[in-house]
Parts: structure tokens; C-alpha cells; sequence
């Protein structure tokens, strides 16, 4: 049996316990470092200005304002990575109580929240959260330590499921929550399946409704967009005749999938959903990582930080060419 598998069958220390494990183990021998590049950029916080020492600081780093008004050259100075805050915006509406493979996709949103706290958790590293559930937005502190880390994932394992009749806060609500919630400039996660908000079929033109708020936290923060997604989001096995459920209404379809044209039809809109949920992404100005209940979700993230790795390396190149 393989481990995504066993851990749905563990009572939720353990599963915790083997989640922690499953990423200490996997990750700390493919990432090395402090600080593990879920994003690009130097995602520091900006504390001030002192004089420019020749020779010891970055001309990049120049605070020309400073440098203007006093006439003597001046460099910013910033807090230390390593005192990172992260926060999470966890989606628990009734859609991501879906899961045709070895996890559901709330389950797959817990695994991604638990990679991104023990990667970012090191010396003076926080780890905050809001949770959109069923009664509204819950907030959890940022704070450090393991302790915290896993008490918030068992919050979240726990946190009740929706129902057709449950009244969900819309995404871009609780992006825009966020925003006014966290001043103070760091990294900032959203765990959803961004399909809340989309236009009457999904597909467009209309922008969704969460990418302008997304775009507002973008402008101040560091925002990674985890998409968790299931295979039959994507495409129909042929199975006959198909009841589907709409999680978030409880209305019910029967759909004849034995059709050849019908199953490609799905796809194909699934397709452009997919291709219009990621240029929304991209013109927000967030990461974008996707991660699927059929997938290794370890070896997705770990691609997901090499090549983060590989733009700040290029960002770097740039800056000093």
C-alpha cells in the first residue's frame, strides 16, 4: 500500500505525525538550505535606511529617495528572512470535499498547508491561517514552533464539511479578508480549487471574481496559489450512466458518459476552465502551483521550488548583469 493511501486509514495524530514525516523525510534530502524558495525574491521586510558603505552593500539596494533629500547616498535596510511570516488562506467549501484518488482534495489542501509550514519553520518563522468554513472565515495567529504547526493542521482536519445548504464565503471575500488582516509585508498561500467565483460556464471571459482581490494582495505580499484538483475535474471515465452531484448546490445530473463526444466535449471545456483559472493566476501576479489527488503531490512541490529556485537565480543574474 502505498503512503497517500495509509494515511487516509490513520486516526489524525497520526496521520499528522506521518504527514510531517512523509515531508521531513522526502524533502530534506531533494532541498537544501534554510530557505527553500517557494517563491522568488528576497521576501524581506523593508526596516529602514543607513549610509552606503563602498564595497560592502549592493548598489540594487540603493534608497534613492533617501539619497535625494539628504544628499548623501543611502542604502535600505531590511529585516532578516529568516523572521518570515507566512500565511495561509485554507478553502474549505463544500467543493473541496471531492476526491476520486487516494485523497480528497481538503485532504490534499491539508498536505499542501503542512509543506508549507515545515518548510518554512526555521528560527523566528511564523505560520498563520485563515480558514474559509462553513460559519465564516477562522483565524489562527501566526505563530512558530512545531507545536503550532501541527495543532493548526489538526484544525484543519477537523474542520466541519459543508453542506448544499451551507451559505460559503466567496474566495474573493476572503482574499480581500486577508489583505486587511496581515499589514505587514510576507508570504502569503491560498489553498483552493478556484472554481468559486468563475463566470455562469466556468470558462470565461469574464475575469473571476477573486483575481482582483488577488492582484491587491499581490501588489503588497508574496502569493503562491496552490490549485488542488482531481482527475475527473478533467476528464469522464465511460461508466455508463453517471449521476453527478454539484457539491456546492446539491443539484443532481445524469450524464450518459458511454458518449464519445460527450466525454470530449468535458474535456475540452475542462481544458479551457483550466486555461482560464491560470492566466487569472498569472495576471494577479501570483505563483501558481498545482497539485492533483492522482499525483505525487512531494515530487510536485519539490519541482515547484527548483524552479523557483531557477528564476531567482536568473532575477540575481539580471540584477548584476
Amino acid at each position: 500500500m502505498n503512503e497517500g493511501a495509509s494515511i487516509n486509514e490513520l486516526a489524525p495524530h497520526r496521520r499528522l505525525r506521518r504527514l510531517e514525516l512523509m515531508i521531513t523525510r522526502r524533502l530534506d534530502g531533494l532541498l537544501h538550505g534554510d530557505h527553500l524558495g517557494l517563491l522568488p525574491g528576497i521576501g524581506s521586510e523593508p526596516a529602514g535606511s543607513r549610509e552606503y558603505r563602498a564595497g560592502e552593500d549592493e548598489v540594487r539596494r540603493m534608497d534613492w529617495s533617501v539619497t535625494a533629500r539628504t544628499t548623501v547616498p543611502h542604502v535600505r535596510t531590511v529585516d532578516a528572512d529568516r523572521e518570515l511570516a507566512t500565511w495561509v488562506l485554507v478553502d474549505a467549501s463544500a467543493s473541496m470535499d471531492f476526491g476520486t484518488a487516494e485523497f480528497e482534495k481538503r485532504e490534499l489542501a491539508v498536505a499542501a498547508v503542512a509543506a508549507v509550514g515545515f518548510l518554512t519553520a526555521g528560527s523566528g518563522n511564523r505560520l498563520g491561517a485563515h480558514v474559509v468554513a462553513p460559519d465564516g472565515v477562522r483565524k489562527y495567529p501566526a505563530r512558530g514552533g512545531r507545536t503550532h504547526i501541527l495543532g493548526l493542521l489538526k484544525a484543519l482536519l477537523e474542520a466541519p464539511r459543508a453542506t448544499p445548504a451551507t451559505a460559503d464565503v466567496a474566495l474573493a471575500d476572503a482574499v480581500d479578508a486577508l489583505a486587511r488582516g496581515v499589514p505587514r509585508r510576507g508570504l502569503m498561500v491560498v489553498v483552493s480549487d478556484f472554481l468559486d467565483g468563475l463566470d455562469s460556464d466556468g470558462l470565461g471571459p469574464e475575469a473571476p471574481r477573486w483575481e482582483q482581490p488577488l492582484r491587491r494582495l499581490a501588489a503588497r505580499h508574496q502569493v503562491l496559489a496552490v490549485q488542488v484538483g482531481d482527475p475527473r475535474e478533467r476528464e469522464l471515465p465511460d461508466v455508463g450512466l453517471l449521476t453527478l452531484v454539484d457539491p456546492e448546490t446539491g443539484r443532481r445530473r445524469e450524464v450518459p458518459t458511454a458518449s464519445r463526444k460527450l466525454r470530449e466535449r468535458y474535456a475540452d471545456a475542462a481544458r479551457r476552465q483550466q486555461e482560464a483559472i491560470t492566466a487569472a493566476l498569472r495576471r494577479a501576479g501570483a505563483a501558481h502551483l498545482r497539485l492533483s489527488t492522482d499525483r505525487d503531490w512531494v515530487a510536485d512541490i519539490v519541482r515547484h521550488v527548483h524552479a523557483q529556485r531557477r528564476l531567482a537565480r536568473a532575477h540575481r543574474k539580471g540584477v548584476t548583469a
